[in-house]
């Protein structure tokens, strides 16, 4: 995938004292008629200045949509068990080599507000509430989070969820999806997120002194997926196999779109990002907690092959269920290219890695039929996100950086099990990468360890989807 772009460079940035009526630059229409627009917001409301190729097009999420995938839904299930569920949108701009990544998170939601005294006896020590993350243009942050979440909705079926911190006068917050104009009319700061549409408003909290930071941020965007997880025109899967739809191998993990194409806007430190079409991706875990430590890349932007590719790729040390803390790695790396998923889990070959501290990220796999290898730098010294933790709430757990240059190339097997023809080879200056929990002493290498049995259990052809559509009294939230 090509980048070129035939304006000077200078163009990219304008100063502060530009005027809105001149603010406007269009740029040549990237790959897939993508195109990139920036305008000075010196308001927040100037919808009008929206121009119509970028504006986003808002549709209610349908029944029984194509591409969804496992695991889409909201998966409370209404006990006090500890629980968590975090969800993950991220939209790249190629020609301003930018990203917006949003993060949503609900923690302990059994408890809409700080435990009392009482509870804390009987249940222990639980961290509530909500938050909303954006890493943004130029490595920027800005995070909301309240303890409570009276306000947070979730959809049962669908990727569907949102949440008002603070509602307009006389107004009730939405407990579902609803229309953008319905949203604006009724939500002061919040967001209200499908698989087809993204708004909302928030304001920093004051509480991320560690890193650059900006007041506010508004956006609207809508997203047309291009892959879930799985071929094109196919039953998509889980991302960790069957056995995910049972509250094992904790915290879990569900790629909910792994490309797609998003118009829209953002306006972000006083600026106001236009896009049609940029290259979009949405990711989720829930559970109990984070791995130990883990460590992930993933990128839709490539330069050396035409068409849609979509890279995700990540590692962590997870616990087994059992009586005793024992852990094991765990890694996949999933590919999409052509209308086709090339798919390296455990249970269907090995999956090895070299991951430093910061800054170098390798992996490699083998499943048979197919051979692939990534390779990962970033000279960005990385931006600490948080992450919801089992032993501080959400919390400084991660870094990431949205400025990783990636190496990736995938090949056929020959008969005699060496590398054949060559798939791709393309590369890219905007992987995301990240790192996270720890200890990190040290460069971690290693590579997928699951217990035989194990392997073979998760990799049973089991569609526990059409199992409890047959009996849809006992299917679990979420799935």
């Amino acid at each position: 995938m090509e980048t070129k772009l035939l304006n000077p460079p200078f163009l990219l940035h304008f100063p502060s004292s530009v005027s809105s009526s001149s603010s406007t630059r269009t740029f040549f229409p990237f790959h897939h008629n993508r195109s990139f627009k920036l305008i000075i917001a010196h308001n927040s409301h100037t919808e009008q200045q929206q121009s119509q190729s970028s504006k986003p097009i808002y549709s209610p999420t349908p029944p029984n949509r194509q591409l969804r995938t496992p695991h889409s839904g909201y998966h409370f299930d209404g006990t006090a068990r500890k629980f968590f569920e975090g969800w993950y949108f991220k939209v790249s701009i190629p020609e301003k080599r930018q990203s917006f990544c949003f993060m949503y998170s609900v923690e302990n939601p059994a408890f809409r507000k700080e435990l009392s005294t009482l509870e804390l006896a009987q249940y222990g020590p639980r961290f509530t509430g909500v938050g909303a993350q954006i890493l943004g243009a130029d490595d920027k942050y800005i995070c909301q989070y309240t303890p409570q979440s009276p306000n947070f909705w979730g959809s049962r079926n669908e990727l569907m969820l949102g949440n008002t911190f603070a509602a307009k006068q006389n107004s009730k917050p939405p407990n579902k999806e609803v229309p953008p104009k319905e949203f604006n009319d009724k939500v002061l700061e919040g967001f209200q997120v499908t698989p087809l549409w993204n708004q909302g408003f928030i304001c920093d909290d004051g509480k991320s002194d560690y890193v650059e930071t900006v007041k506010t941020t508004r956006w609207e965007y809508s997203t047309r997926p291009v892959y879930g997880w799985g071929d094109v025109g196919s039953t998509q899967k889980s991302t960790a196999g069957w056995l995910a739809a049972f509250p094992v191998f904790e915290p879990h993990w569900q790629i909910c779109m792994a490309g797609g194409l998003s118009t829209g806007w953002i306006e972000w430190d006083g600026e106001r990002i236009e896009f049609e079409n940029a290259p979009s991706y949405s990711e989720k875990n829930w559970g109990g907690a984070f791995p130990r430590k883990w460590f992930w890349a993933q990128c839709n932007v490539f330069e050396g092959a035409s068409g849609e590719i979509a890279l995700t790729a990540a590692g962590g040390l997870r616990q087994i269920p059992g009586l005793t803390e024992t852990f094991e790695n765990a890694a996949l790396i999933g590919i999409h290219y052509g209308g086709k998923f090339y798919e390296f889990v455990p249970w269907n070959g090995v999956v090895s890695w070299e991951v430093a501290t910061w800054g170098y990220w390798f992996m490699s796999a083998d499943n048979g039929n197919y051979v692939v290898e990534l390779e990962a730098t970033t000279e960005d010294p990385g931006t600490t996100l948080r992450a919801p933790t089992s032993e501080a709430g959400l919390s400084q757990a991660c870094k990431d950086t949205c400025f990783g240059i990636l190496k990736l190339k995938l090949w056929e097997r020959r008969y005699d099990g060496s590398k054949g023809k060559i798939i791709l080879d393309v590369t890219s200056d905007m992987a995301a990468l990240e790192v996270g929990g720890g200890p990190w002493f040290n460069t971690w290498k290693g590579k997928t360890s699951t217990p035989p049995v194990f392997s073979r259990a998760i990799g049973l052809p089991v569609d526990v989807d059409g199992l409890y559509n047959l009996f849809p009294l006992f299917k679990p939230p979420g799935l």
